[in-house]
């Protein structure tokens, strides 16, 4: 019977070299041409390091959730370096068969107008400094660094055109994301 030990749940991430990458205490910063991103791990258990230019992630324990933890933790950092090089977009469509939606923006909000003939704009929040939105035709374009960010934006816009109390196969109007890319 093979045992396993600490190094088989030990992970790497391959930094960049147009990127650059710190760790002080338990946050770990990544800066690149499209910005700064920061990530407070504090409450993960792991140990984080930089080796040359490798980010290495190694957990406390050694059982199966260690694991789990250990890849969760990979996949954070490779998106935030991924972001900070090249960014994320999301994509929605407005769609409306009964009446015209207008969606503007106004500072950190998301207004959608006229919302099955509603009097009052059903509003989202943008998520994040460094997330731009912008209106194009009947496209919605949620651009930014972090993917966190971007994708609750787009989630945020997504659900606040839900319709509740109709059938949603009659009524198809909102606002609905059809594209997630890599790149801005």
């Amino acid at each position: 019977m093979a045992t396993s030990s600490k190094d088989d749940f030990e992970a790497e991430v391959l930094v960049p070299e147009n990127v650059n990458a710190r760790i002080e205490g338990d946050v770990v910063t990544v800066k690149g041409k499209l910005g700064t991103l920061r990530k407070d791990i504090k409450n993960i258990p792991v140990v984080i390091k930089i080796v040359d230019k490798r980010i290495s992630i190694r957990p406390h324990g050694k059982r199966k959730k260690d694991l789990a933890i250990t890849n969760t933790v990979r996949s954070l950092v490779r998106n935030m370096l991924i972001g900070v090089e090249k960014g994320f977009t999301y994509k929605l469509k407005i769609v409306n068969a009964h009446f015209p939606i207008s969606v503007k923006i106004k500072g950190d909000k998301v207004n959608v107008e006229n919302y099955f003939g509603e009097r009052s704009p059903r509003t989202s929040k943008i998520v994040g400094e460094s997330t731009k939105v912008t209106i194009t035709g009947d496209d919605v374009i949620v651009q930014g660094p972090s993917v966190e960010d971007v994708s609750q934006t787009a989630a945020n816009i997504e659900s606040s055109t839900k319709m509740r109390g109709k059938d949603q196969r009659v009524f198809l109007d909102g606002l609905f994301i059809y594209s997630k890319a890599v790149g801005v």
